[in-house]
């Protein structure tokens, strides 16, 4: 179901508050997606989809929300992501490690759509590419799917001052889910400093399974505050 701009700016700016008084820097992010996609799947129906942000610093910790309109055959029609994490730097590597919970309202009664994932990242800069390694890991996750696992290699270069061209090649495994294999391809280009744009081709190795693990091209804008 699409939401309007103001809702999702509200609800992620509302999740943040009671501990942003305290925050040393925040942050807000406002955008639309031609699409949701969430870890190579789609997850809007095809559909546009507002997203908000709103992450509070607090030195190298730092906690977030973000909120987008989503849509599943289990009924959801949102999705919201809370975050806490740190990101340390070591040996010539930046970390971003954090705990979350993903909370897909609208879902059917008794789907189980309230799981915490443990992510873990990995940044490096090699010569002109910079790198980085996701870990993601859930001991109980979205409706049926029991543990599941998420690792993927990302690979950033700047081809001009403003544009970034990027792709990724990650493979996911679930008990009681669908073990696939995905990756994307795309370039962001930022028009002011605040304001940017992505276009990205997303696809898997599971057409067979249904329309989310189909091939799809996203575009999307983004408005940081």
């Amino acid at each position: 179901m699409f939401r309007s701009f103001p809702f999702f700016v509200v609800a992620a700016v509302g999740l943040a508050t009671p501990i942003a008084a305290q925050a040393q820097s925040v942050g807000l992010d406002v955008g639309l997606a031609s699409q949701y996609v969430g870890k190579g799947l789609g997850k809007s129906n095809e559909n546009i989809a507002p997203f908000a942000k709103a992450e509070v610093g607090f030195g190298e910790g730092y906690a977030s929300v973000f909120v987008t309109d989503a849509a599943g055959s289990q009924g959801y029609d949102m999705e919201i992501v809370s975050m806490a994490g740190w990101r340390p730097k070591a040996a010539g590597f930046a970390f971003d490690l954090g705990v979350m919970n993903r909370d897909l309202p609208g879902s059917r009664a008794g789907v189980d759509d309230n799981y915490f994932e443990y992510q873990a990242d990995a940044s490096r800069k090699l010569g002109a590419v910079a790198t980085r390694l996701r870990v993601n890991y859930s001991p109980d996750g979205f409706a049926a799917t029991k543990e599941a696992w998420w690792l993927e290699l990302q690979g950033t270069v700047a081809v001009a001052a403003k544009t970034k061209v990027s792709a990724a090649v990650a493979n996911r495994m679930a008990d009681s889910g669908v073990d696939y294999n995905a990756w994307n391809v795309g370039a962001k280009h930022k028009l002011t400093d605040a304001f940017a744009v992505d276009l990205r081709w997303y696809d898997t190795d599971h057409h067979s399974v249904g329309e989310p693990y189909e091939g799809r091209l996203v575009a999307a804008a983004t408005y940081s505050f």
